[in-house]
């Protein structure tokens, strides 16, 4: 087994219901090394925090060679599986998405997110026929590539549709068939939902957590195999820099910095 498929092995092994992978999204080299020396078991990527830090808007708008170089850079800042967030695949038709997934798993990543919103004006969710597709592609790229990958099918029913329980299970049901491992379903922070979602869902079950979520030890009551923050920690990170503007453009004064890392620990993280 080359070190690759073991990664991807790992990886498949830290989602276990009830004791949940816990994410502290990165979205560069340096943000996967300061996740990872917290105590990270694994690392993933935020699509929303790599295209900022890119000078791309979230939301299918990033270059998929750019997309795909920075993972590559994060794989190879850390000894940890790395998951991608490659938002619904950064290509129009099923074959282009295996393309970008077979990219993305010769950058070393070991798992990936693909989500069923849509952007270019139509409904807010693709069918599920096409999105089955899309993921069956995924699927036939991670087997052509001899390595294990984790697939994890987000499904944006309550961030950019009605929030119904029965579709999202609906959909969740159809992508486990068209070849997910796992289903990611955002916006849901409500126990009773999350509880109702794991009951229905036979298969690993991500919720997005931040302010006011309920803790990863609540979540892992309710069955939650995995966490993710998303791309509320670089959002965190880039208030930082508002902050500091801001305070140093009016005030003159420095306080938003005083609680920064110190040079020597991220510089020595670095080699």
């Amino acid at each position: 087994m080359t070190d690759h498929q073991s990664r991807a092995e790992l990886f498949r092994s830290l989602h276990i219901p009830g004791s949940p992978l816990v994410l502290v999204n990165a979205w560069d080299a340096a943000s996967a090394r300061v996740v990872a020396a917290a105590g990270a078991s694994a690392v993933a990527t935020t699509s929303a925090g790599v295209a900022w830090s890119l000078g791309s808007p979230d939301g299918d708008a990033l270059d998929r060679d750019d997309a795909v170089e920075l993972i590559r850079r994060v794989a190879a800042a850390v000894p940890l599986p790395v998951s991608a967030d490659i938002e619904s695949g950064y290509g129009r038709t099923p074959a282009e998405v295996g393309d970008t997934v077979r990219a993305v798993l010769a950058a070393g990543a070991v798992g990936v997110n693909v989500e069923d919103a849509r952007y270019d004006g139509g409904e807010p969710l693709r069918p599920v026929d096409e999105q089955c597709a899309r993921l069956a592609a995924v699927r036939s790229a991670g087997h052509g590539a001899g390595v294990p990958l984790y697939l994890n099918a987000r499904i944006d029913t309550f961030l950019r549709g009605g929030g119904d329980v029965g579709e999202t299970v609906a959909r969740a049901s159809a992508y486990l068939a068209a070849g997910a491992d796992g289903v990611f379903v955002p916006g849901v922070v409500d126990p009773a939902v999350i509880r109702q979602l794991v009951e229905a869902i036979p298969a690993p079950l991500n919720v997005l957590v931040g302010p006011g979520a309920p803790t990863v030890g609540e979540l892992a009551k309710l069955g939650v195999a995995r966490v993710s923050l998303g791309s509320a920690v670089a959002e965190g990170a880039y208030a930082v820099a508002r902050r500091a503007a801001d305070e140093a453009f009016g005030a003159g004064t420095y306080g938003a910095l005083a609680d920064a890392l110190d040079y020597g620990t991220l510089n020595a993280l670095m080699r």
